[in-house]
């Protein structure tokens, strides 16, 4: 599997299948988080997603791209439980066929932004 494929795996079956079940298959134990909400390791994961998930998030891809140990994932994601939307880049490094290191830039979509052109969040 390559590196891209096991992020867009990931994606489908952890974050919009809501599937916590069987994160070792996708993450390192040791799995280091750059995001301040989210602690380190795959526990820590495991605790932010419990709480996410509350959200009913559901991630629809833009594009994905991988350059060596890195994966790229542009996506819309949308809180279906509360309404709201946000545009989302992920970053991934991963180490042994498995998800290491994570980095992300998120931006909140709201229904009356307005845009100095006409192309739009996507």
């Amino acid at each position: 599997m390559t590196n891209k494929e096991l992020v867009l795996e990931f994606y489908e079956r952890v974050f919009n299948g809501h599937d916590l079940t069987d994160l070792s298959r996708y993450m390192r134990e040791d799995y280091r988080q750059h995001s301040p909400e989210v602690a380190d390791g795959l526990e820590g994961f495991r605790t932010f997603a419990e709480g996410f998930f509350k959200l009913d998030p559901h991630m629809t891809i833009q594009s994905v791209a991988a350059e060596g140990d890195r994966v790229f994932v542009f996506f819309r994601c949308d809180f279906r439980a509360v309404g709201g939307a946000a545009k989302v880049c992920d970053i991934y490094r991963v180490e042994d066929g498995k998800l290491a290191e994570h980095w992300d830039v998120i931006q909140r979509i709201s229904p009356g932004d307005k845009f100095n052109n006409p192309n739009g969040h996507f």
